[in-house]
């Protein structure tokens, strides 16, 4: 019969050896914006008539936005070419353009962005992250507001 070895308890060899160890722990956080659910997108046209009665509001970029908090963002939708649409909780929208090289429909099901020490989302700073793989950088970000014809 063969007897396996016995191997050393490795508190107890920590414990024995007379070099000094260094632990360094790093945390990372890491968030999911998903995309906006319909039913939510039509929520914020409520006070609007019956869609079919009347045109769809028209928006306009206004004021250029530099960040926004990340727990305010609700939701994501796809635009065209390089944009994104971000629905924040307070009701606003904002666009952001991505960097030439990327294209918006990467992000159709979100992305994932790192949290940074202040908690929001700047262009020109932060870079996200489609689930499919694509990582692109915020080139610009500006706020949405519906216009009256």
């Amino acid at each position: 019969m063969v007897e396996e070895p016995q191997l050393p308890n490795p508190l107890s060899a920590l414990r024995a050896s007379q070099s000094a160890r260094q632990v360094r722990i790093e945390q990372r956080v890491v968030i999911r914006v998903a995309p906006q659910p319909l039913a939510a997108r039509r929520n914020l046209f409520a006070e609007l008539p019956d869609p079919d009665a009347a045109p769809r509001p028209r928006f306009e970029e206004r004021r250029r936005e530099k960040c926004v908090p990340l727990q305010g963002i609700a939701g994501v939708q796809t635009g065209s070419g390089n944009r994104l649409v971000l629905f924040l909780r307070n009701q606003r929208m904002v666009s952001v353009n991505l960097e030439k090289s990327c294209r918006a429909r990467d992000f159709y099901s979100g992305f994932y962005v790192e949290k940074n020490e202040d908690g929001r989302l700047c262009a020109a700073r932060d870079q996200l992250q489609s689930r499919t793989g694509a990582r692109c950088q915020i080139a610009a970000m500006r706020q949405l507001v519906a216009v009256d014809d």
